[in-house]
């Protein structure tokens, strides 16, 4: 069956006015987090850490693949080998599988107690192509479209010459792989999780390094599209406008609010966007259909990202569901973390409104100020896109 992903692919590469957007569902936690991975069990009580099983953590993703809205999901490779290669679920449905291709140790967040995060990321690959496309360790060229062909590969670069030059050896090295065996790829960039001195402008350093990291990789080595943090308009206009064959898009990072989510995509896209990845922000809705359904009516362009806050709350409570937030809270705009082992500072009571980031931060007096810079982690996209939108104009007088 014709795949989504392909022909909104095609389209948006031919044409970069085309509105086309690509949804992914992100289910790989389980190479992340452990036990905690499916999310909290709706069964669980206050203080309890109970938490969804495996196998209900697999039945959300044939549900939500039934649902047939999302274009990808994103799995593990012990989960692509149940649903993809013994399953058959995706034979016939429009939805891509595709699974974490590498588990750098900066996502090694088992227990959520462990020091990884706060040490640099390096590189590790728990997967093998071969057990991705076929479940064993070497496929016959017939079998390598059992499994699935796509894969998410992930990079942190901490602003670290030796650190940074053995992700990217480890990069090259699995590109070369991938494009032998026919295996597809997109690239994450996750921010710097422990970097050498921390960038000044983190998505500028990101879309520098990811441009310079592919300009000396040609076409049947490149990623399809790409997915990083959303640090604003104007980084990732930037970016959207550089090369039109780097199809740009974000990954979710933490839950947040109902409204973090649907307006994060809503603007991402107004800046050049073209995917969305979310992860957290699905598995920890109050229900995974009715959200990914609104999800995809905002990316599609059908529904304001407030509008669609309040119909998934009027339809959560049809289905007799109590939502995590009131409405009033769940309409708040809050801070996002981008990366596994951060968490946003939203919550109930915590939230950011749209109108509350009309005060402009604190911005250096000038481009050689000995001021400091504001911190971008505590910045809303807004702020930041004011930010850079000043210092351009100091800058260019």
């Amino acid at each position: 069956m014709q795949k989504s992903l392909d022909v909104k692919l095609e389209r948006i590469l031919a044409d970069a006015s085309c509105r086309d957007f690509i949804l992914a569902d992100a289910k790989d936690a389980d190479m992340a987090y452990g036990l905690a991975a499916p999310g909290r069990s709706p069964e669980y009580h206050a203080g309890e850490a109970r938490f969804r099983t495996l196998e209900e953590y697999r039945q959300q993703m044939r549900e939500i693949v039934a649902q047939g809205l999302v274009d990808i999901m994103l799995m593990s490779a012990s989960t692509n080998e149940i649903l993809t290669i013994r399953e058959r679920l995706f034979d016939n449905s429009p939805v891509t599988p595709a699974v974490r291709a590498n588990d750098t140790t900066d996502i090694w967040l088992a227990g959520g107690t462990g020091r990884y995060p706060s040490q640099p990321s390096l590189p590790f690959r728990t997967a093998t192509i071969d057990h991705i496309m076929c479940g064993k360790v070497e496929c016959a060229p017939e079998e390598r479209r059992l499994g699935a062909d796509l894969g998410l590969y992930s990079i942190t670069f901490n602003n670290d010459a030796q650190l940074d030059r053995q992700s990217l050896e480890a990069y090259k090295e699995f590109r070369l792989e991938a494009e032998r065996k026919g295996f597809r790829h997109f690239l994450e960039v996750f921010n710097p999780n422990a970097p050498a001195e921390k960038p000044a402008d983190l998505g500028r350093f990101i879309a520098d390094h990811i441009v310079r990291a592919l300009a000396g990789v040609t076409s049947r080595g490149r990623p399809l599209f790409l997915k990083i943090p959303y640090h604003g308009p104007a980084a990732m206009e930037a970016l959207a406008r550089y090369d039109p064959t780097l199809v740009p898009g974000i990954l979710g990072g933490a839950a947040g609010t109902t409204l973090d989510a649907f307006h994060m995509l809503w603007e991402a896209k107004k800046y050049g966007a073209r995917v969305a990845l979310y992860g957290r922000k699905i598995n920890n809705a109050e229900h995974q259909l009715t959200f990914v359904k609104y999800l995809r009516a905002v990316a599609d362009d059908q529904i304001e990202p407030a509008e669609a806050v309040r119909a998934y709350h009027n339809d959560l409570a049809k289905l007799g569901i109590r939502p995590h937030r009131p409405l009033e809270e769940d309409l708040q705009r809050t801070e996002t973390a981008f990366a596994y082992g951060e968490r946003g500072s939203g919550g109930a009571g915590r939230g950011r409104s749209p109108s509350a980031s009309s005060a402009p931060p604190k911005t250096a007096s000038g481009p050689g100020s000995s001021q400091e810079e504001p911190d971008f982690r505590s910045m809303t996209p807004a702020e930041k896109a004011r930010w850079n939108l000043e210092r351009w104009k100091r800058i260019l007088g």
